[in-house]
């Protein structure tokens, strides 16, 4: 019996739900390259890669916010600044994802999913548009049936209405589901959706540890969910 059984109480889920970015794929290099060229745009100083590492999580606009405030806390930045910002930066990741990697473990946890008839889905706060192209780029997107971006719906995680959306499209009741993610908004998410969530270790959560959120079960590696080395 595999971890993931024992969450089931010996079955599998019904349905399985992914964040992509920090959990699937590692995408902060192309979205840095984007953000700073908007800075460099704007004429400021670029960012980094591990600046943006924190920022990363909450959409594009949150993105964008942040890296004009240079930090978290973006509630003082000009509106119309940063919607100039937004529009660029749109331009500028739309352009390329070659620097983006598929996380080790990943293609054979979603090869043995897909084998065991488990339905999947993406639910992450990446505008709508970007994600079928990365997931086909990088070879993963014959496995998702279901897919909600950040624009989507009006509301992104940590509001549960993406997930109570799929759920509602799968037909699958809340505690038959189980949800990956890599960070807060995550958590809290599955958490108000009612859906069981473990974590990875490895994805962006602001720099902090994603075992303080809570989740079922914190993994190193996908793999560890289905027991594999």
């Amino acid at each position: 019996m595999t971890p993931l059984h024992e969450l089931f109480a010996g079955r599998l889920p019904g349905l399985v739900m992914f964040d992509l970015d920090g959990t699937l794929v590692d995408s902060v290099p192309d979205l840095a390259a984007a953000v700073d060229r908007v800075l460099l745009a704007l004429g400021r100083a670029p960012a980094g890669v591990a600046r943006v590492r924190d920022w990363v999580g909450n959409g594009a606009r949150v993105l964008v916010r942040r890296a004009l405030a240079g930090g978290l806390e973006h509630g003082r930045v000009d509106e119309a600044e940063a919607e100039q910002a937004l529009q660029l930066f749109m331009e500028a990741y739309a352009e390329n994802h070659a620097l983006t990697r598929v996380y080790p473990g990943v293609i054979r946890a979603l090869d043995w999913l897909h084998e065991q008839g488990v339905p999947l889905a993406i639910v992450t706060n990446k505008p709508e548009r970007f994600v079928a192209p990365l997931l086909d780029e990088k070879g993963l997107g014959s496995y998702f049936r279901w897919i909600v971006g950040g624009d989507t719906l009006p509301q992104q995680k940590p509001d549960p209405a993406a997930l109570l959306h799929v759920l509602r499209m799968a037909r699958v009741e809340a505690t038959q589901a189980l949800f990956v993610g890599d960070s807060r908004n995550d958590v809290l998410a599955a958490r108000a959706a009612g859906v069981p969530c473990v974590a990875l270790s490895y994805g962006y959560n602001h720099g902090r540890p994603i075992a303080e959120e809570g989740p079922l079960r914190v993994l190193d590696d996908l793999r560890q969910l289905l027991a594999w080395p």
